[in-house]
């Protein structure tokens, strides 16, 4: 029979209050499913990696999940996976699993907003869409998806943008990719290019120290420094506007490039392309002229998810410069796109 496999890995959706009162992930895989409807013409399959908030996920975690995906898709059998996250880094694990899913199966990464304990929770609902999602014929080929509240993103350039509203995650650039209607019905009207990156099958990013630092009005490059001082391999500025920072952060983004720290340029910004466009000694052009790598619509948080993935596989500054250079160029292929929307 058709299964799909659900990876629980902790979050809200997992969550009960404990003594005094404060969230905590506790609910096993096999209780979130109870209760839930039958999948019809599809099995499920529950695997419970671990039992963690998301915000103390990280490399070691996301790369276990990133096996576990890799070994439910060996099996014929298995129609689709899904994983059920906390909200905080979900939008990171998505991305690593996306950088190496080149199975046409869908995975989808879901969670909840309000914890298990809730009267109210979203958790079921999203679980059963996200089931739906998996199964669904409609959504081969689309990558690593992300659902919630009924809507389907696709996991690359999708981020968090609202701590409590039911549909938290949008793709501010590209919008969504479809919904899950009535009892479990998906429908796709937007399929994106998935930029490649010529990333190996597998690769390990635990032990990649990656660090973001931010800009602001009048930043200085103590924290620059300090991350380098500490081993980054790699850093993400998260820069203003279309990534544009200071002099001094100009220099020392040079002195970083000149020691073979790469330096992704990224921005505080919701949308829009990372370019360089200002000089004057701070803007885009400079930084970039200092050695900087545009991230192109990636945000801070995938865009460092993206460089460990590429420091970890040994590539050069020649070939990550072109991993980057292929994320603006995600085209809509149906002409049923719809407008993004940045409200909530």
């Amino acid at each position: 029979m058709r299964t799909v496999v659900v990876i629980t890995t902790g979050g809200t959706i997992a969550s009960t209050s404990d003594e005094d009162g404060a969230k905590v992930a506790s609910v096993s895989g096999a209780t979130l499913m109870s209760g839930l409807p039958a999948g019809g013409s599809v099995s499920v399959r529950v695997v419970e990696a671990m039992n963690r908030n998301s915000y103390d996920i990280g490399f070691e975690q996301m790369d276990e999940i990133s096996r576990l995906v890799k070994e439910a898709l060996a099996d014929i059998d298995t129609c689709g996976v899904v994983v059920t996250h906390g909200t905080d880094t979900l939008e990171e694990s998505a991305m690593l699993v996306d950088l190496f899913h080149q199975d046409p199966r869908p995975v989808v990464f879901t969670g909840a907003q309000l914890s298990h304990d809730n009267q109210a929770t979203d958790g079921p609902r999203n679980l059963c869409d996200a089931i739906a999602a998996a199964a669904a014929a409609d959504a081969r080929g689309l990558g690593v998806l992300v659902c919630f509240a009924g809507v389907l993103h696709s996991a690359r350039g999708t981020r968090k943008v609202h701590n409590s509203a039911d549909s938290a995650f949008l793709d501010a650039d590209h919008g969504p990719l479809g919904t899950v209607i009535g009892d479990g019905c998906v429908r796709v009207h937007t399929r994106l290019r998935r930029a490649p990156t010529g990333l190996p099958p597998s690769v390990v990013i635990a032990g990649t120290r990656v660090d973001i630092v931010a800009t602001f009005p009048g930043a200085d490059a103590a924290a620059l420094e300090a991350v380098l001082a500490k081993g980054a391999r790699g850093v993400v500025l998260q820069a203003t506007g279309y990534g544009n920072a200071n002099a001094e952060i100009v220099a020392a983004v040079e002195r970083c490039t000149r020691a073979g720290v790469h330096v992704v340029l990224s921005s505080r910004v919701a949308a829009g392309v990372i370019k360089p466009v200002y000089g004057g000694g701070g803007g885009g052009v400079d930084l970039v002229a200092a050695g900087a790598i545009s991230s192109g619509h990636l945000r801070p948080s995938q865009a460092r998810i993206l460089l460990a993935a590429l420091i970890a596989s040994g590539r050069t500054r020649e070939e990550i410069v072109p991993a980057f250079a292929a994320e603006p160029d995600r085209y809509i292929e149906s002409p049923e796109a719809v407008t993004p929307s940045l409200s909530t």
